[in-house]
């Protein structure tokens, strides 16, 4: 861990003294402003950074990875993308699309995209490592904003197809969302209206709609990750599955609406308006009227993070529908579609947004007024885990519970422990990382630029401040998912398991106890100094801030850490106990076993002689079994079939015998021929090379039937001897 943590901490030291941070820190203090509304003027790809000159209309791209170790020019080297055409409008936030090649310039009056260019070279730097690179622009929709001046672009996105050619979508002010290509920007391929025409027909003095006034507007949009439609809502005949993005809305009031969009189906079986979709349990302010974000967590079911102006976050899941709700819309109503997912609220969190001090020791913290907008922005290496960017600082927040969710899902019906497991479970992780608004004098300094960092380099959060300094973060490991093993790491079954090892793994394991008591529910961010220098805060204020951060360590760390000390030494006593009486456990068992060898020893002894015993005895009642067999006047079968084989080899035997006396005879006669017929010289007789084959052969014929006979008649007489 430490070889992987210097390389991390290289390159978030350097990165504040980048060249390209320290020009825009002195362009800012050139040309103050007045602080304006959260941005996001930065991304990562691939190691790089990008920041935003709103001045010269250019990306400044610099390496992550050229800020490790010692290389020289590191802190000056960086690239310069220029728009050919620059946007016209002030732009408040930058998009990187799914295909990673094109950025959205976002703003309120209008969208440009960027087209990236091409890589290439030893560092895979723009178009070789140029120090300047040209870029083309993309006008989205120009003519539609140049004509309605009233009209303000509310929230963008891309479309999440990477197979695609990328779309944009779009929701503008008159509660209508519009997704355009970048081959025809100018026309929309399609259109969703949120609201009746004659309701938006009745204007305002002020320009807005009745609707608006009543909150009945969209204010945000998120996808959710690929499905297949139902039956009922998209409406086809067949058994082909239709795959599509489901798309949920959020009104002001605190209602979502549900649509299925896929750009490679026809118009008329996706589209249609769901909701609003009801939410459990039912609140009567309807879990509030100031909702400003939505956000669904990629994965399955959809966890939809509902964010309000006020601070609170609700965390609801999305399940079917049952039939006895109350979900189906006058102008949503459809005959065939007759169910329509809920959301099911499994937790609220409340965000710190500005930090609560209080006026004496005694006195509880005031409750402060202030909101603002809030963005939520997924995490790219966790997906359970997102960030919440506002006006007054930064919050991360981290869910745990939803492996447990999965597994209760997953479960069957009757199996209570995952419910149980599911309820216990702890709530989610809030982390206060950033504050630009510690004092109620101080105005809020919107941050510029928010991203993670999900690459080799570590997980850490980059933070452009509104006079462009640049904060670095690690992020918690807590709710990050563990490193798949590697195949050279894989346990092996055979291996006996400690039970100290198995103990610490389980649920109610004694390091599960103190992680739980030392879980902070509060933290002291970073506090981010006031731009004006001249601008000191009221004494009274500067105490209360110290009185806040004192109490938060007091209760948070140090009272959390006596606990955890306590529960420690406890801890320790008893395993002490337990030490003892394992130990005087040893020595009995010790005891035992050097008895029990004696004892084994013993009775080793006792069974030999038993065995030897048992031998003789065996042998002896063999010997009496053979004996009284002996005796007995009728023979058994098996002494009748021996003998009628004794009587067999008996004839045989003589057969044989008759036999071989012939094979005499006829010897004894052909020597005597032979004797006769070498006495008295006789003519010799030539024979033919034919005759002497044919003699040799009856010779050997008949020597080798005598070497059988004789090989039999010695078998006989072995049987016959035995």
């Amino acid at each position: 861990m430490a070889a992987e943590g210097e390389p991390a901490d290289e390159w978030r030291a350097a990165l504040p003294h980048h060249a390209v941070l320290c020009r825009l820190r002195e362009q800012s203090a050139e040309r103050p402003s007045a602080p304006g509304p959260t941005r996001s003027l930065i991304f990562g790809l691939d190691a790089d950074l990008f920041l935003w000159d709103a001045e010269r209309g250019a990306f400044y791209t610099l390496s992550l990875r050229g800020l490790r170790g010692a290389e020289p020019g590191g802190l000056g080297r960086y690239q310069t993308l220029v728009c050919i055409n620059p946007p016209l409008f002030e732009v408040y936030e930058t998009l990187l699309s799914p295909t990673q090649h094109h950025v959205a310039l976002i703003g309120i009056k209008g969208l440009m995209v960027l087209e990236l260019p091409k890589r290439w070279g030893k560092n895979s730097e723009f178009e070789g490592g140029k120090p300047t690179v040209n870029c083309s622009t993309i006008p989205v929709a120009e003519r539609f904003f140049t004509s309605s001046t009233s009209l303000t672009l509310k929230h963008v996105a891309w479309y999440p197809s990477e197979t695609l050619e990328p779309h944009v979508v779009l929701l503008t002010s008159d509660n209508t969302i519009r997704i355009y290509s970048l081959k025809v920007p100018q026309t929309p391929v399609k259109v969703i209206a949120l609201s009746d025409a004659e309701e938006e027909s009745l204007m305002l003095n002020k320009g807005r709609a009745y609707t608006a006034s009543l909150g009945e507007t969209a204010v945000a949009f998120d996808f959710g990750p690929l499905v297949s439609v139902p039956k009922n809502i998209a409406g086809q005949q067949g058994r082909e599955e239709v795959l599509a993005y489901p798309l949920y809305i959020l009104y002001e009031n605190g209602e979502t609406f549900l649509t299925y969009i896929s750009l490679l189906q026809s118009a008329g079986k996706l589209g249609k308006l769901l909701g609003p979709l009801p939410m459990h349990p039912t609140a009567e302010d309807n879990y509030g009227y100031d909702a400003c974000a939505v956000l669904c967590l990629p994965c399955v079911p959809n966890i939809l993070v509902i964010a309000t102006e006020s601070g609170m976050l609700y965390h609801c899941v999305v399940l079917e529908g049952e039939e006895d709700d109350e979900q189906t819309s006058e102008k949503s109503w459809d005959p065939r579609s007759d169910l329509i997912p809920s959301l099911y609220v499994f937790e609220c969190v409340e965000l710190e947004l500005a930090l609560k001090l209080a006026s004496g020791e005694e006195e509880e913290p005031l409750e402060s007024d202030f909101s603002c907008p809030i963005k939520l922005y997924r995490d790219p290496k966790c997906p359970s885990r997102y960030h919440c960017i506002h006006e007054a600082g930064v919050h991360s927040v981290g869910l745990t519970w939803i492996h447990k969710l999965h597994k209760f899902l997953g479960s069957d019906e009757e199996d209570k422990d995952s419910l149980q497991e599911l309820g216990a479970e702890q709530k989610c992780f809030v982390e206060h990382i950033l504050c630009t608004k510690p004092l109620p004098c101080r105005q809020p300094a919107p941050i510029r630029g928010f991203w993670i960092v999900s690459d080799i380099l570590g997980p850490t959060m980059i933070c452009i401040t509104s006079t462009y300094e640049c904060i670095t973060r690690p992020l918690l490991t807590t709710v990050h998912p563990a490193s798949p093993p590697l195949l050279c790491m894989r346990e092996d079954t055979e291996i006996t398991v400690s039970p100290l090892r198995i103990l610490a793994k389980s649920q109610h394991s004694f390091e599960k106890h103190i992680r739980s008591i030392l879980q902070r529910s509060s933290a002291n961010p970073l506090l981010l100094k006031s731009a004006d220098k001249d601008a000191s805060p009221p004494p009274e204020e500067c105490l209360q801030l110290l009185s806040r951060a004192t109490q938060v360590f007091r209760e948070e760390y140090i009272l959390k850490q006596d606990l955890a000390k306590e529960e420690i030494l406890q801890r320790v006593k008893l395993l002490r106990a337990q030490k003892n009486k394992q130990l005087e456990d040893l020595k009995y068992c010790q005891v035992e076993r050097s008895s029990l060898r004696k004892m084994a020893e013993r009775l080793a002894e006792k069974y030999e002689e038993a065995k030897e015993k048992q031998e003789d005895i065996m042998n002896r009642m063999k010997k009496v079994l053979r004996s009284f067999h002996s005796q007995l006047p009728v023979l058994s079968d098996s002494e009748r079939d021996m003998k009628k084989e004794l009587q067999m080899i008996h004839d045989q035997l003589q057969h044989l015998g008759n036999a071989i006396k012939q094979v005499k005879m006829k010897k004894d006669y052909q020597q005597r021929k032979m004797e006769k017929g070498i006495s008295p010289r006789k003519p010799t007789i030539t024979l033919s090379a034919y005759q002497s084959k044919c003699i040799q052969t009856v010779l050997k014929e008949e020597g080798e039937h005598i070497r059988e006979m004789v090989t039999q008649i010695n078998d006989i007489r072995s049987h016959v001897n035995f």
